[in-house]
């Protein structure tokens, strides 16, 4: 029986290597790539999965692993891949708004899974007063490191899996039946190694998974979706940069600026400086972006840290930079014999750091989804399309708070006109109240209660309404005249909070 069983993964294998057939082809081995092939091997399932480069990457983003994500990443089996790589603990978020300053830990969670509020504990959002779970509750943690030396680990894990053949070689249509438009694999050019050319190539699968990428060249033939990009993160490392408190996310909101800032190694500190689309101050005339960076940013920036700013800046190159993009998840029942996840599929603002959050815990849901349990043959297109649907459906209950979140706070926190800025200040005083157990919780992938997050958002509002009528109508005893104007401010307040929430919280639950 032994030997049969070898004989048969032998087979197996060779199929995969020679023949380049498997269950299950996954294109692009990143973040969820990697996530979702090893997932599926575990499952029994024979996957290859393809790369156009094998190298370590180099990207200024992927590079903050929220609780969420690592709790997902446990569930894999992956969580290995966060040793021996200067991981970084991130115990929650730390915001300086124009000198003032707050830091928000991630909440006391029980054994139980139990997020702890005040003194009681809520299993996503419900009243618990379990005693003994509060005393062995602590506090979660996320991590932050460089994103490619983690993605190697992904790929080292992946090529160690006897149901893994992964190869370099890169992926440029799908392939198609002549009698259905099922799709049966992926065309790809791979490297000759004794010519050096690109030779075509093909490989096989009875599902093809497509995840490829923010720059995705399969998302518009196969989701017919271009995401939507308001502005860009250019990136700088500091080194042995004094920021306390440390093992936080730093969030610094400037009088017209926005910059992130986390440690990712033991000496290196990532900043992350947003610059919106065609913004006056980062014109040509003005210095470009690093104009807007010495100018504007910079100042804004705490006293400790404008040091180790200017020796970055002092190579007199422009930082390099990625676009933050928006791209709400659409439903894939149409095409048979393929999907289209990751970045390629589903994308939201980086402000949270919630992308690899909602990657790992992607994986896992689909991985439970398509089990040998459910779908014994992939292809069964049927099969896979009723657990396509299901998906689209289950996922919602955390990712649509993450890319809610995302899409919202940035408006919040990049505030451009008179009602955003009195939104931030009432949001940025909501956090002063201590009311974060739970938006964190949320924000941390902890808690997957969409409408707990309407909750809060609109708690700030009105807490932003508040703050303006204080403002308006104080000063003087006279002020009370003034109370028209400001209840008229009110409205408008309110009116632009349900903008920013209301359409980006629709699309996400449709």
């Amino acid at each position: 029986m032994a030997a049969a069983a070898i004989s048969q993964a032998d087979r197996i294998r060779e199929r995969r290597e020679q023949h380049h057939e498997a269950e299950v082809v996954v294109v692009g081995a990143g973040v969820f790539g990697c996530a979702i092939a090893f997932a599926l091997a575990n499952q029994g399932r024979s996957v290859i999965l393809l790369e156009r480069w094998m190298h370590e990457p180099d990207r200024i983003v992927g590079e903050l692993l929220q609780p969420g994500g690592v709790e997902a990443l446990k569930k894999l089996g992956l969580e290995g891949c966060l040793e021996g790589i200067d991981a970084v603990p991130c115990h929650g978020y730390h915001v300086v708004y124009r000198g003032d300053d707050v830091a928000i830990p991630y909440p006391v969670v029980s054994p139980e899974g139990k997020v702890v509020v005040g003194n009681r504990t809520t299993a996503n959002g419900h009243a618990n007063g379990d005693a003994n779970g509060l005393k062995k509750a602590a506090r979660p943690e996320g991590r932050s490191f460089h994103h490619g030396r983690f993605i190697m680990k992904l790929r080292e894990a992946c090529r160690a899996h006897p149901n893994i053949s992964m190869f370099e070689t890169e992926a440029t249509a799908t392939i198609k039946g002549e009698h259905s438009d099922a799709v049966l694999g992926v065309e790809t050019r791979t490297k000759n190694p004794e010519t050096g050319k690109k030779e075509p190539d093909c490989f096989f699968g009875q599902l093809t998974i497509i995840a490829d990428g923010y720059a995705s060249i399969f998302r518009k033939s196969l989701l017919n979706k271009a995401p939507l990009v308001r502005s860009k993160f250019y990136a700088l490392e500091l080194i042995d940069c004094p920021f306390p408190p440390a093992n936080y996310g730093h969030v610094v909101i400037g009088p017209s600026s926005l910059c992130l800032l986390y440690q990712i190694g033991t000496h290196e500190t990532r900043a992350l400086i947003d610059v919106p689309e065609k913004h006056p101050d980062a014109t040509p005339a003005n210095g470009g972006v690093r104009g807007y960076i010495e100018k504007v940013v910079l100042p804004s920036l705490p006293s400790q840290v404008q040091p180790s700013v200017r020796t970055a800046l002092s190579d007199g190159k422009i930082p390099r930079s990625m676009p933050n993009s928006w791209l709400p998840p659409t439903k894939q029942t149409t095409h048979a014999g393929v999907v289209v996840l990751g970045d390629a599929h589903n994308m939201r603002h980086p402000l949270t750091g919630g992308g690899m959050t909602v990657a790992f815990n992607d994986a896992v849901l689909l991985a439970s989804l398509l089990h040998p349990t459910y779908v014994p043959d992939l292809a069964d297109h049927a099969a896979v399309r009723r657990a396509m649907a299901a998906f689209h459906w289950r996922r919602k209950s955390l990712t649509s708070i993450i890319n809610v979140l995302a899409q919202a706070l940035y408006d919040l926190f990049a505030a451009d006109d008179w009602q955003l800025r009195a939104l931030q200040r009432g949001c940025f005083r909501y956090f002063q109240m201590g009311k974060t157990d739970e938006p964190v919780a949320l924000m941390g992938g902890i808690m997957h209660r969409p409408l707990v997050l309407a909750s809060h958002f609109f708690t700030v509002a009105f807490v932003a309404i508040w703050m303006n009528i204080v403002e308006v109508c104080g000063g003087s005893v006279l002020g009370i005249l003034k109370l028209p104007l400001a209840l008229v401010q009110a409205v408008l307040i309110l009116w632009k909070a349900c903008v920013v929430f209301l359409p980006v919280f629709w699309t996400e639950l449709m």
